[in-house]
């Protein structure tokens, strides 16, 4: 006969970062700087080729104009969010501004992990790859010495906490 009692759910793990809440750029500025130099000279090489009619069509877009600028709209979105992306951590749990905002409660969090690039982190920002109690993974970026800091104690504190 199968076991019909539920298993019981595991205590949830409670964070509270030092001064209440952390906020910073989630990527450093000078990923921001190369991101904006490869959208900018990408903009300049398709205004260069509209002008020189290299695209097709002078008289309308082309399918390969098209694509172009459809290309050009997703580095400039994309560009843009890494501009505004700001990392947030509180009481509450994760949070980052991005493409898509991404958010994971504490109570929800099952396993966390620092990643850095050793000597670029003046470039690649250290991101937190963390995983729910699911099984479902996220990663937060963050460029400041705060948030790092904040990740590193988050990291450490949950596997203290999951140990047992």
């Amino acid at each position: 006969m199968l076991n019909q009692t539920p298993m019981m759910a595991p205590e949830p793990f409670r964070f509270t970062p030092q001064g209440g809440e952390v906020v910073g750029s989630a990527f450093s500025p000078t990923f921001r700087a190369l991101a904006t130099v490869i959208v900018g000279g990408c903009a300049i090489w398709f205004a260069q080729l509209w002008s020189r009619g290299a695209l097709g069509s002078s008289t309308g877009v082309s399918t390969g104009a098209g694509w172009f600028i459809a290309g050009l709209v997703l580095m400039a979105w994309t560009w843009w969010s890494i501009m505004v992306s700001r990392t947030r951590i509180s009481k509450d749990g994760l949070h980052q501004r991005w493409v898509w905002d991404k958010a994971l409660p504490f109570d929800d969090l099952a396993y966390a992990k620092l990643i850095r690039v050793p000597g670029l982190g003046w470039l690649i920002a250290p991101r937190l790859y963390v995983r729910t109690l699911a099984g479902k993974f996220t990663v937060f970026y963050g460029a400041t010495p705060a948030l790092i800091q904040e990740f590193e104690r988050v990291s450490a504190e949950l596997k203290a906490f999951r140990s047992f």
